[in-house]
């Protein structure tokens, strides 16, 4: 009864729209675990990405986007809803029920299973929007089901607003069918992958409404192991002459360029089936890049912690006849913004929900005057990694290439200024981003004022947001 009037709500906000203001389709790739450097048209040195390079060039390339979280479920649920881990009380990833996050020093809140099917999902909002909607790959927002990863028949794709959805692994390691072995695939020769033959089928099928395909891929998620031997080839050199582990990086590259091959399939198809004009597609990463595997330098840090590297992510947008090509946006800009991005380009308002992200439509428009800055917030109550915490590396630096612990941690970013709250010391920390996007030299100290404003703003949102904070472990009462 309640989703039914949520749904009634929702027609009531849509307005229709004259043949000429015909909304676009919407084609929404997210990678798994992608660095914001990886990319070539990044920056990256390692992997070549023929495909989304192109797709930048195309189109616009953000520079200070970032996900909504620096781990996996939490980014999701974030940007399925427009609301940040923080308000929505999904910080971290999915766990079955009963699992207790580990006590350290302090008591962290009790993990979050399920994405509630109270909240309404960019699926419900675009199908109330008469688009035809799609979910392929990495779920990741319920507890699992008969297996790691496992769609919930409760709170699956298909219960949250997708009416067409097929579960996979595809090509990813996470298959049992993961058998191929060294040989297998000549030069140029990629696995076959069912979660892109999924979004490309889907794709192809005759409609007369538009369509929003949520396309999210599992690469290039551990464990990193490509069955490729020629591209094993091409990128051990490479992987020797960089940083890191040679063999990790080399697999690494791998899959990188895999994901990438994926991706340009996607869009062939598109044109293929002459989409490309009518058709709005943006890229990006669930969180920063794995430690042990992507050279995120010269941000500091990596996935599962919030330093800049754990949070800034590759942003790709292509729009035409809306997105000037090969332009460059380097507003800061969060997961949860694509929320009222994808409404207002259906012509569906969601102004009657409470979102945390902004549309970016004057960005895409080239319309930053009309772009309302904002501060950006981040919410981790957690510590990581849940096992060998007493083993990991006690700081987290550049390119270390190990993983680190990450304590229960807040941040914000306001212009500029980026400041880091950690919950068990109270300590903080304030970074110039503009001079200092290492996040090297702390500036707590010498800007106090700052430290303190940024400090208070933040505590602010969070307390507006009803977060929910850890606790001292009743050892240390």
């Amino acid at each position: 009864m309640c989703r039914a009037l949520i749904y009634l709500m929702l027609c009531c906000c849509s307005l229709p729209l004259s043949a000429a203001e015909t909304p676009p389709n919407i084609v929404f790739i997210l990678a798994d675990d992608l660095g914001w450097r990886d990319l070539h048209c990044y920056g990256g040195k390692l992997a070549d990405t023929p495909h989304l390079d192109q797709l930048a060039k195309q189109g616009m390339k953000f520079t200070n986007a970032y996900s909504p979280a620096p781990i996996c479920s939490a980014s999701r649920a974030s940007i399925l809803t427009g609301k940040t881990p923080a308000r929505l009380h999904f910080e971290f990833v999915t766990k079955p029920a009963g699992v207790e996050p580990p006590t350290r020093l302090m008591q962290p809140p009790a993990y979050t299973q399920d994405l509630p099917l109270k909240e309404v999902t960019l699926g419900e909002m675009l199908q109330q929007a008469d688009y035809e909607t799609g979910f392929f790959g990495k779920w990741h927002v319920n507890e699992h089901y008969q297996r790691y990863l496992g769609w919930s028949p409760t709170h699956g794709p298909r219960q949250q607003g997708f009416q067409k959805a097929v579960e996979t692994f595809g090509s990813h390691p996470y298959s049992k069918k993961f058998a191929w072995k060294p040989g297998d695939f000549k030069k140029n020769e990629f696995p076959p992958d069912a979660v892109t033959e999924n979004a490309i089928r889907f794709l192809q099928q005759k409609r007369r409404q538009p369509f929003f395909l949520y396309l999210s891929y599992f690469h290039v998620h551990t464990p990193v192991k490509a069955p490729t031997d020629w591209l094993i080839e091409k990128y051990r050199g490479r992987a020797a002459a960089g940083p890191g582990d040679q063999k990790l990086r080399t697999h690494y590259g791998a899959f990188i360029e895999t994901l990438d091959t994926y991706v340009g399939q996607v869009l062939d198809a598109l044109d293929q089936q002459g989409l490309r004009e009518s058709t709005l597609v943006v890229f990006t990463s669930d969180n920063g890049g794995h430690p042990e595997y992507a050279a995120n330098g010269p941000l500091r840090g990596s996935k599962w912690n919030l330093y800049e590297a754990g949070i800034r992510v590759p942003l790709l947008v292509r729009w035409p006849g809306h997105v000037k090509a090969d332009s460059v946006c380097e507003v800061p800009v969060s997961g949860t913004d694509l929320f009222p991005t994808f409404c207002e380009v259906a012509g569906t308002y969601c102004d009657s929900l409470t979102l945390d992200g902004q549309s970016l439509v004057p960005l895409l428009e080239g319309k930053a005057a009309a772009w309302q800055t904002r501060p950006l917030t981040w919410h981790f109550p957690y510590y990581h990694p849940e096992k060998g915490y007493e083993t990991a590396k006690e700081t987290i630096g550049v390119n270390d290439f190990v993983v680190s612990k990450t304590r229960p941690v807040s941040a914000i970013r306001s212009g500029d200024w980026k400041l880091l709250q950690f919950y068990e010391t109270g300590k903080r920390e304030l970074y110039d981003l503009s001079s200092d996007s290492g996040e090297q030299h702390d500036l707590s100290a010498s800007q106090p004022e700052q430290a303190a404003q940024l400090g208070t703003q933040l505590q602010q949102m969070l307390q507006d947001m009803q977060a929910r904070y850890p606790t001292a472990a009743a050892s240390q009462k």
